[in-house]
């Protein structure tokens, strides 16, 4: 069997539709299996560089397996196996429209909104008096709309509610455990000297049961800082220490884009490229507490499908 096909899909058995996002690719399989490949392409402003960063898939696919597995106690997941550094098997859910954004800190976008003026963010009073980074009294949630095309768009719960996006149930089964998870990763950063700043994740069904999709925790999907300092540097005004991907998009603004039409992305030198594998594993290494091992997380297309397949058999 050839491996690959012409597009540079894997050529599983019974392969029932792909699905090409950002940064990973989808399978869906007979009997509601998913298998879910994750690339070495990155992603900022909703486009994709031009270049694949080493390691990267293997790395936030490691990433997301072990806080599925730290937190399937809190709440059912998606996650079956991970056969292979890049690839992960779990059960097809049928998604909800919104995005369960939770925020710790005036970072980011809510800052973006406070500073504007704006003290309403999705529903949610912010305090008066804050400044960028500082910590809310307690962690706030502030929901997106998941869009097929163009950015995600803001929502109050009372929106999500009434306009019938999520049926009132099963979303207040997703604020609870938003809220319980996020709690977790607080903790699980904590130990790692690391604050969970913000993250986001989404909610599906599956048979009739709320599950959590996709990833988690990883540095795609949240914000860290180093807890390390956190305090003198807020109390200096200086800038926090953060642990993210938040290097790529500030290189790019650096080099004149953001994602706005006429913008052409900068082009990607093998040192930059380098650096920003690098930079990955350093985030890997901190929030894992483990030395990433390349070796380990190497593999070839024919040893991932062939391993990929090995867990299939399994299921059936």
């Amino acid at each position: 069997m050839t491996v690959m096909n012409e597009k540079g899909e894997f050529n599983f058995p019974g392969v029932e539709n792909v699905y090409h996002g950002k940064v990973r690719d989808v399978y869906t399989l007979p009997n509601d299996v998913l298998v879910m490949v994750a690339s070495d392409r990155i992603s900022a402003f909703d486009v994709i560089l031009p270049r694949t960063i080493p390691f990267k898939g293997a790395i936030l696919n490691q990433i997301a397996a072990k806080f599925l597995k730290a937190t399937e106690d809190i709440c059912p997941n998606w996650l079956v196996d991970t056969p292979a550094p890049q690839v992960a098997i779990g059960h097809r859910c049928e998604p909800f429209k919104v995005e369960m954004v939770i925020r710790g800190y005036l970072t980011g976008h809510a800052w973006r909104t406070y500073k504007s003026g704006e003290r309403i963010l999705c529903g949610v009073a912010l305090p008066e008096g804050m400044k960028e980074h500082d910590k809310f009294p307690e962690p706030i949630i502030t929901p997106a709309t998941k869009a097929d095309e163009g950015h995600d768009e803001d929502i109050s719960r009372e929106d999500i509610l009434a306009q019938g996006i999520v049926p009132q149930e099963h979303y207040e089964t997703m604020e609870r455990y938003t809220r319980e998870l996020f709690q977790r990763g607080t903790e699980m950063a904590a130990q790692k000297g690391l604050i969970l700043v913000d993250t986001k994740y989404e909610f599906g069904l599956r048979d009739g049961e709320v599950v959590l999709m996709d990833e988690i925790h990883t540095p795609d999907s949240s914000r860290y800082f180093y807890a390390d300092g956190y305090a003198e540097r807020q109390a200096n005004g200086e800038s926090q220490k953060q642990l993210s991907k938040e290097f790529v998009r500030e290189w790019l603004i650096e080099n004149g884009f953001q994602g706005k039409d006429g913008q052409e992305v900068p082009a990607m030198s093998d040192a930059w490229v380098n650096e920003i594998t690098q930079r990955y594993i350093e985030l890997y290494e901190n929030i894992v507490g483990e030395p990433f091992d390349k070796g380990a997380s190497s593999a070839t297309p024919e040893e991932s499908i062939e391993a990929t397949l090995q867990a299939l058999a399994k299921l059936d």
